[in-house]
C-alpha cells in the first residue's frame, strides 16, 4: 500500500491540535467544509491528520470504483503539513485550508500526470497549474490527485483504455456517469467534500445526478481557463469548469476560489469582478418564477426519472415560488446535427486533430478517433449555417428568462445505466442496450451523437446556451439509484441558481443519505 512509503510523515502528533475522538472519525469526510475547516482552526482537527483520512479513503474504495487515475500520498501530506505550519504560526490562511480535494484528470496540476483519459498521455506530467488549481492552491487546499475521465472528456459514462470503468458508490455495477465520473465517485464515497469538474455537455451535471451529490457548472466564462490554442478564442467553447459537493455551500466556496478574470485567460473570460457567492446563500426562492418541464417538449423520460423530479419540483411551491409549466417550442432535436455533429466535431479537429489523426487509432477509444473524422469534413458553409443556428437557440433561452427566474427539468432522462449497457432514446422510449468491451473498444461503428444523446440530452443546452446551471438530488429510482434536478439560471446569475439550490437543500436534506461502499 502506498500509504506504508509515507507514513512516517504523519507519524509525530503535533500537540498545539488538541487531541480528539473526531480525527480518527472518518465520518468527518462526509461533513461540510465549513464545518471541517472551523475543526481545522480551532485546531481540533489537523491538517495533516485530515488528509491522511482522506488518502485512507482512496485506498479503502478506489480498487471498487475507480475514481483515481493517480493520486499522490507524499505531495498532499508535504502540503498539509505546510497548512498546518500556517495555523500554528497564526498566518493567515484560505477559504480552502486544509482540506482535502481532487482535480478532473482533464486540467493541469503541476508535477502531476494528466492522462486526459488517454492511453497517449498516461505518462505525461504538467508543468503548470491550471488556473482554478492555482487558485485552489492559493487558497490551501490540498490536491490529492486526478479523478477518473472518459478519454477526451467526450463521454456521459466515465469508460477509457486505461483501466476498469468508473463504478458508482451506490451500485458497483452501475455507472458514476461522466465527464467528470471520477469527481462524483469520490465524492459520494466519502473521499473529500468537494471537488473539481468540469462540463461541456453535462459532465458535472451528470455524474452528480447519477451518484446523488450537488452540482453546478457557472456562466460560461465565470471560471477562467489558460489560454491553449484554437481553445482560446474560438465562438463556440462550451467546456467550463465548476464545483461538486455534498453541501451546496461547499461548490460555493470552491466556487468562489476559481471564479474571476486571470491576465492568462482565454478568450470569452467574464471579465468582471465575480458576485459574492456565500455570504447570502439563504435568500431564498420566494417570489420567483420557475419555467418547469419534464422534457423540453421531445425527450424520453425514464418513469422513475419522471415520478422523482414531478415530486421534487413541488419543493419549489412549497418555498413560496410560483412554478409554471413550460412547454419548449424550439425543436431540440435539429440542434443535434449542427451543433454536435458540426460545431462540436469542427472545434475539435480544428484544436489538434491534423496530428491526431496521424496516430494510431488503435490507441484511442473508436468514438473519440471518430469525431476527428467527422471534424475534418465539416465544410466552411455547415459551419456558417449551423453558428447561426446556435445563435437563434441562445436568443430563444434568452427569451425565456424575459418571463421567468429560473428553468427547472430532470438533470438526466434516466437514473444511472449499468456498466454492461447503455441507454437510447428509440421509438419514443428509453431503452438499455448490451454495451460489451468488444463493441466499447473496438467497434468503428460508433455515431456519437446516437450513443451519447440520452446522456447529454437533457443538459447539453445550457452549455449551448452559455446559462450557469446545477443539480440537486431528487430521489432514488426502483433500484436504488440517485435522480437529479436541474436548476438553470439567468446568465451571471449564479449566486440566484446557488440561493434555489439551497432552498431546494434545506427542504430536502439528503446529507445523511449515504452509499454504504
Amino acid at each position: 500500500m502506498k500509504l506504508i512509503f509515507y507514513s512516517i510523515i504523519i507519524s509525530i502528533l503535533y500537540i498545539t491540535f488538541k487531541e480528539s475522538s473526531k480525527m480518527q472519525d472518518k465520518e468527518i469526510l462526509y461533513q461540510s467544509l465549513v464545518d471541517i475547516k472551523k475543526m481545522i482552526t480551532n485546531k481540533e482537527l489537523s491538517p495533516v491528520e485530515l488528509t491522511q483520512m482522506s488518502l485512507e479513503r482512496i485506498e479503502e474504495t478506489n480498487d471498487k470504483t475507480n475514481a483515481f487515475l493517480n493520486y499522490y500520498p507524499e505531495m498532499a501530506l508535504a502540503d498539509a503539513k505546510k497548512v498546518e505550519e500556517k495555523i500554528i504560526k497564526g498566518e493567515p490562511i484560505g477559504l480552502m485550508a486544509g482540506i482535502p480535494t481532487s482535480i478532473k484528470d482533464l486540467e493541469p496540476v503541476k508535477d502531476m500526470i494528466t492522462t486526459k483519459g488517454s492511453l497517449l498521455s498516461k505518462d505525461e506530467i504538467s508543468n503548470i497549474d491550471q488556473i482554478g488549481v492555482e487558485r485552489i492552491k492559493e487558497h490551501d487546499g490540498i490536491i490529492l490527485g486526478k479523478t477518473n475521465v472518459p478519454e477526451a472528456g467526450s463521454s456521459g459514462t466515465t469508460e477509457n483504455k486505461l483501466g476498469d470503468d468508473c463504478r458508482n458508490p451506490w451500485n458497483l455495477d452501475y455507472s458514476a456517469g461522466g465527464s467528470s465520473g471520477g469527481t462524483g465517485a469520490s465524492v459520494a464515497s466519502g473521499v473529500t467534500p468537494v471537488a473539481q469538474g468540469s462540463d461541456g455537455g453535462g459532465s458535472i451535471r451528470i455524474p452528480s445526478s447519477f451518484c446523488g451529490i450537488y452540482g453546478i457548472k457557472g456562466t460560461q466564462g465565470r471560471i477562467p481557463r489558460r489560454k491553449a490554442g484554437f481553445a482560446s478564442w474560438h465562438p463556440v467553447n462550451f467546456s467550463c469548469m465548476g464545483p461538486m459537493s455534498r453541501y451546496v455551500i461547499d461548490s460555493a466556496i470552491m466556487m468562489q476560489v476559481m471564479a474571476g478574470p486571470h491576465p492568462d485567460a482565454e478568450s470569452g473570460t467574464i471579465q468582471s469582478t465575480p458576485p459574492d457567492f456565500i455570504s447570502n446563500l439563504e435568500a431564498g426562492i420566494s417570489g420567483k418564477k420557475i419555467a418547469w418541464s419534464l422534457d423540453f417538449g421531445c425527450r424520453p423520460i425514464h418513469p422513475d426519472v419522471k415520478t422523482n423530479t414531478e415530486n421534487a419540483v413541488k419543493t419549489f411551491e412549497d418555498l413560496g415560488a410560483n412554478v409554471e409549466p413550460f412547454k419548449f417550442t424550439f425543436n431540440l432535436d435539429e440542434l443535434e446535427e449542427p451543433i454536435m455533429k458540426v460545431l462540436g466535431f469542427a472545434a475539435r479537429y480544428a484544436a489538434g486533430g491534423e496530428d491526431i489523426l496521424k496516430k494510431d487509432p488503435e490507441a484511442f477509444m473508436p468514438h473519440v478517433f471518430n469525431t476527428y473524422l467527422r471534424g475534418k469534413e465539416v465544410s466552411t458553409d455547415d459551419y456558417v449555417r449551423s453558428l447561426s443556428k446556435l445563435y437563434e437557440f441562445r436568443a430563444y433561452i434568452e427569451s425565456i428568462f424575459e418571463d421567468y427566474d429560473f428553468i427547472s427539468a430532470p438533470s438526466m432522462a434516466i437514473p444511472a445505466n449499468k456498466i454492461n449497457e447503455r441507454a437510447f432514446f428509440e421509438d419514443g422510449k428509453v431503452v438499455f442496450k448490451e454495451w460489451n468491451d468488444d463493441i466499447k473498444f473496438n467497434s468503428n461503428d460508433h455515431d456519437f451523437s446516437t450513443w451519447n444523446y440520452v446522456y447529454h440530452a437533457m443538459t447539453s443546452l445550457f452549455n449551448w446556451s452559455g446559462n450557469p446551471a446545477a443539480t440537486v438530488p431528487a430521489g432514488f429510482s426502483e433500484d436504488g439509484l440517485p435522480t437529479g434536478l436541474q436548476i438553470i439560471g439567468k446568465k451571471e446569475n449564479e449566486v440566484g441558481v446557488l440561493q434555489a439550490s439551497r432552498a431546494y437543500e434545506i427542504a430536502n436534506p439528503w446529507h445523511d443519505l449515504k452509499p454504504s461502499i
